[in-house]
């Protein structure tokens, strides 16, 4: 009872108290009064007094009874209605919101539509707010048949063959004092050989990461092979049972020595209290009279527990469910837009390394030259910005060209660039081409680094990043320099540059045409060479 509605009834009867003492006093000397002259009527007055004074005391308790009724009624009204905890569902609203402005910008409509598709889906069921219990595992471990026991019905065929669970497969399941709907779904399994065993546990995992509360099923001391998959689900912030199953087959020393196996296992992981050990589908049993017994399912500890969660944690496990899920797909949607920047970055280097290789190979300029108008380009660094949503006008672009310039030159690159493709280019193209393309395919070599370096500053919102221009630099550099690209980028550069200038040289050649001499101006030339023998 609430304080203040303790001190009015302590008040009231007192009050009441006091009337009553003073009224028998009262009474009494009435009593004494009347009683010589009219006795009758003494006993009378007695009475209708009392009278009084019990409906006295039972129209205040009757009336302080509406008063705490109708106050409670009006809590009830005024008590809100079951809320998941609210920092977590507007952090989870607001990544929502983040997410759907960022896939305005994914060029890949079909990308784009499923993303949008799953932000719906998890908007769904914030406001649904149901409680998804995912029972994963092996294959045949037992899913199926804890699925059954739950619902005390069969809902899915249990087979000794592995796979008996194609599908995701999600049945409705209310508990005592659990208020929100419980949506269990049981999973293909783990493990399973072949493609389609690799699809199907795919399927099982993207289901796992998208349960409120995980049942992890083994019949056995767990194998690295089921523990890792598990250590990521929690991880990822998986609230996990581990559930030993099928401990009908075993004896109960072998029972407790597995079980202690399992807890040791998961201890960093699940708490003791979280690993229970049950028998969904006990072995059928022979009775005295010859008859096939199948015994019941002994699953009561995981309904106990299970009941114990939900209630206590239920609307914490949804709330952080939820968040999970959208910061999943946010990490998702980050994901693809960095693919695609980097795709619409690379085409804008590509376009300005072949540039800078066709300007300098044709008019060949000093080395500083060649690095202040192709391999540090403005342009290329303003076009870059704006693929990352970062808009930089023509003299910041132009600091950062010469900023990265004069730290190409200061590392050695561009010496090192011109040492590696003038040995690599010698071995690919004519002697009488080399002197002119080493500049320009070294320009470009030079502004594919320039560009790639770029785009790490502008992923990393403008920063270089710890270890500043001079690490990224240096790390474009050696990725560079592996045999894989170059070989690629020789290539490129021969059918780019080299060709071109090629087939140049060859039509500049047939332009110009031999000079012949006249008969007698040859004529004299042959007499004036035999005089001088």
């Amino acid at each position: 009872m609430p304080t203040h509605r303790l001190i009015i009834l302590i008040i009231g009867l007192s009050i009441i108290l006091g009337l009553v003492i003073w009224l028998i006093t009262s009474i009494y000397r009435l009593y004494i009064q009347i009683s010589f002259t009219a006795p009758l009527l003494a006993n009378f007055l007695v009475f209708i007094i009392m009278g009084l004074l019990g409906l006295l005391i039972y129209g205040f308790i009757y009336y302080f009874n509406i008063f705490s009724s109708e106050g409670s009624r009006r809590y009830k009204k005024r008590r809100p209605q079951l809320k998941l905890p609210e920092q977590k569902t507007e952090a989870a609203q607001e990544n929502l919101q983040a997410i759907r402005r960022q896939l305005e910008t994914i060029q890949d409509k079909v990308a784009q539509k499923a993303l949008l598709n799953r932000s719906q889906e998890i908007t769904d069921n914030l406001n649904r707010g149901e409680l998804k219990v995912v029972i994963f595992g092996t294959g045949s471990a037992g899913k199926t048949s804890l699925v059954n026991a739950l619902f005390g019905d069969i809902v899915g065929d249990v087979e000794a063959t592995m796979g008996t669970t194609k599908i995701g497969e999600t049945y409705s399941l209310k508990l005592k004092g659990i208020s929100r709907e419980i949506l269990i779904t049981d999973t293909p399994g783990i493990l399973e050989a072949g493609i389609e065993g690799s699809e199907r546990e795919t399927l099982a995992r993207q289901l796992a990461t998208e349960a409120d509360l995980l049942l992890f099923v083994v019949d056995n001391d767990l194998r690295q092979s089921e523990y890792n998959p598990l250590e990521i689900l929690v991880n990822l912030g998986k609230r996990s049972l581990l559930i030993f199953n099928k401990i009908d087959l075993y004896t109960e020393e072998e029972e407790n020595q597995i079980l202690e196996q399992l807890k040791e296992r998961v201890k960093s992981i699940i708490a003791e209290k979280d690993v229970i050990s049950l028998s969904a589908k006990p072995q059928s049993i022979t009775s005295q009279n010859g008859e096939k017994v199948q015994p019941l399912p002994n699953i009561t500890p995981l309904i106990k527990r299970l009941a114990a969660i939900l209630r206590a944690e239920g609307e914490d496990l949804i709330a952080d469910n939820i968040l999970l899920q959208s910061q999943r797909l946010g990490e998702e949607a980050r994901k693809l837009i960095d693919r695609q920047r980097k795709r619409q970055s690379e085409q804008v280097i590509d376009r300005y390394q072949w540039i800078s290789a066709g300007v300098i190979a044709v008019t060949p300029l000093p080395v500083v030259d060649m690095l202040a108008t192709a391999a540090v380009n403005a342009q290329m660094v303003m076009e870059i910005g704006q693929v990352y949503g970062c808009e930089i006008n023509s003299d910041r672009g132009k600091e950062l060209a010469l900023s990265l310039g004069k730290t190409l030159v200061s590392l050695g690159v561009v010496k090192g660039a011109v040492d590696l493709l003038g040995r690599v280019l010698q071995l690919n193209i004519a002697t009488y081409l080399v002197g002119k393309v080493i500049q320009g395919v070294t320009a470009a070599y030079l502004t594919r680094i320039a560009g790639k370096s770029f785009v790490e500053y502008f992923r990393q919102d403008q920063d270089w990043g710890d270890g500043g221009i001079t690490e990224v630099v240096q790390r474009q550099f050696q990725l560079s320099r592996k045999d894989e690209f170059l070989k690629a980028f020789v290539q490129d550069a021969i059918s780019k540059v080299v060709q071109p200038l090629s087939d140049s040289w060859e039509e500049d050649r047939e332009d110009i045409e031999p000079v012949k001499q006249p008969p007698i101006q040859q004529k004299a030339v042959l007499e004036e060479q035999e005089d001088d023998w």
